[in-house]
């Protein structure tokens, strides 16, 4: 069994994972709420809450599979990319853990785990295909077979920041994500002209910094009723404008590189519009879809651990050299 840990941001997460990467037993994520007050992520405030939690977590990842530490074959927790103070909690834990049962450690890349959270949600899938990740901190294209080679990414913002910022501008709380989305449910997503980032440009980049643009001058030409009589519209035209840009690059990216099946990853990939535009675009061509349920796109555990098998574990004990800088 592999015991997986993810940290890199503000979600506590443990998870057991059997050895081939393809089924998790158990997958417990604590999501820190302290940072609803600030509007955004405080890394202290993060690894702090990592610190005090992830013991507990760890636990619950266990009960809930019905095993014991000894029962572990290796131990799988991200080392990169994400907040320092953050990732470095995840690390030293399962350091800690590893070194205890003499097991190996296998430090993972959180954008790797993203990608294998859909070998969980279809263990027939086998790469190639053309992978896109997309949340509050990355937004690129992956063309994924032996190794994730990178296509496109974004120029400036994430998605998932530009979620975030447009849901602030409006007035509508954190995350971002799911706040425009509730927003948007009754409103007119073709009544407000809100541009797409890099719509006519021959490449397989993102930019969102425009429609942030956009949607701010618009807020700036309303009084405060016209803003509530218009919020239902201006969210829906917002959140379509993200969906269009990444659905538009990822099927290029896909006519492209031929491929013949789709993986959507990261916190956005929750998002439902963009579900059934994707499903409604690759059902017209044939092309397989994958999608992770919500659980598996935000940050988890199950998902470094499917991406375990596939990268090379760090003997123990040799280890115990790893540090901030190998972080």
């Amino acid at each position: 069994m592999i015991l997986a840990i993810e940290t890199s941001c503000d979600d506590t997460c443990a998870a057991i994972v059997e050895p081939h990467g393809r089924r998790a037993l158990s997958n417990v994520v604590h999501t820190q709420t302290e940072h609803a007050r600030y509007g955004g992520v405080v890394p202290e405030v993060a690894s702090r809450a990592h610190l005090e939690r992830l013991d507990g977590v760890v636990q619950k990842s266990l009960s809930d599979a019905g095993v014991s530490l000894d029962e572990m074959s290796r131990v799988a927790v991200t080392t990169r990319p994400g907040l320092i103070g953050a990732l470095l909690v995840g690390v030293a834990a399962a350091k800690g853990l590893a070194y205890a049962r003499r097991l190996p450690l296998v430090p993972v890349n959180h954008l790797e785990g993203h990608v294998a959270a859909a070998y969980l949600t279809d263990p027939g899938l086998q790469p190639p295909f053309v992978a896109l990740i997309a949340s509050g901190g990355h937004t690129a294209l992956y063309s994924v077979d032996r190794r994730m080679r990178l296509l496109g990414e974004t120029l400036d913002d994430a998605a998932g920041e530009a979620l975030d910022k447009g849901a602030r501008m409006l007035g509508l709380g954190f995350p971002g994500g799911p706040a425009i989305s509730r927003a948007a449910h009754d409103g007119d997503r073709n009544r407000f002209d809100f541009p797409v980032g890099l719509k006519s440009k021959d490449n397989l980049d993102f930019s969102f910094s425009g429609l942030k643009t956009s949607l701010l001058y618009k807020l700036k030409s309303m009084d405060g009723e016209r803003l509530r009589d218009e919020l239902p519209h201006l969210a829906a035209g917002y959140e379509a404008a993200v969906v269009e840009a990444l659905s538009r690059k990822l099927l290029r990216a896909v006519d492209l590189h031929d491929a013949p099946a789709v993986v959507v990853a990261g916190g956005v990939a929750a998002n439902t519009l963009l579900r059934r535009t994707l499903e409604e675009r690759c059902g017209r061509t044939g092309t397989r879809l994958v999608v992770p349920p919500p659980e598996l796109c935000t940050d988890n555990a199950a998902m470094i651990g499917a991406a375990a098998p596939g990268t090379p574990a760090v003997p123990y004990p040799e280890y115990l050299s790893l540090n901030a800088r190998s972080v």
